[in-house]
């Protein structure tokens, strides 16, 4: 009983539709009716700038570590680390299904990638460090948010089967699901990546200018 209420409030922090409150409060819009109609950090990069971008990135991640954290509440679960993982693994993905269906907000979410980066950040920070940095260099060569999470999903199974060879068969099939989940919700933007007509969110255009002025400047030489 106790599990199943911790998870009823996991999915009720998850459900903190923070894009849509923003959006709501400070510009007056549904971020939901601009962009690609999401509410997540990507589409509001993309409506609202990095600033407020990145703002709901770091609310949403703090969506999953909180709920992991609801596993604390439970001292039974402090001498046996499989269980506890599983608990977490579980409190988490009920927040990352608020998310994507919060009840705050008509069950119109986001897609849950920042949360389930929180949810693995709670649990195995060195795995969800390691998918940062795949995450931030996809993001610095290329300006695709989408891209970067994909990759970065793709990398967690890695890191968790190979590098880090974690031997909690749940926490195994975890990862394997995140990533296929990922790829799943993810569906719409590698149809736009692939055609071409995926949107970078506003961040090193300045680098990106300097870019194109020296590939100009080469041009005109020849």
């Amino acid at each position: 009983m106790n599990e199943l209420l911790l998870i009823v409030l996991a999915y009720l922090i998850g459900s903190i539709p923070t894009s849509v409150w923003v959006s709501k409060r400070f510009f007056d819009i549904d971020i939901r009716d601009y962009g690609s109609g999401n509410a997540g950090a990507t589409n509001t990069y993309r409506v609202l700038g990095p600033k407020w971008g990145t703002l709901v990135m770091a609310a949403d991640m703090l969506k999953g570590i909180i709920a992991v954290k609801l596993a604390l509440l439970l001292p039974e679960y402090a001498d046996n680390e499989v269980n506890l993982q599983n608990l977490q693994t579980g409190l988490g993905l009920a927040a990352v299904i608020g998310h994507i269906f919060p009840i705050w907000a008509e069950f119109r979410g986001g897609k849950g990638v920042a949360t389930l980066f929180g949810l693995v950040l709670g649990i195995s920070p060195w795995t969800a460090l390691s998918c940062v940095g795949i995450f931030m260099l996809v993001l610095y060569l290329t300006r695709f948010v989408s891209l970067s999470s994909i990759l970065a999903s793709i990398a967690f199974p890695i890191f968790i089967l190979v590098i880090f060879n974690v031997d909690n068969p749940a926490y195994r099939i975890f990862a394997i699901a995140v990533a296929l989940m990922v790829l799943l919700t993810h569906q719409k933007n590698i149809g736009r990546l692939l055609r071409g007509n995926e949107s970078k969110v506003p961040i090193l255009k300045n680098r990106d200018r300097r870019r194109q002025r020296r590939q100009n400047t080469a041009s005109g030489r020849h």
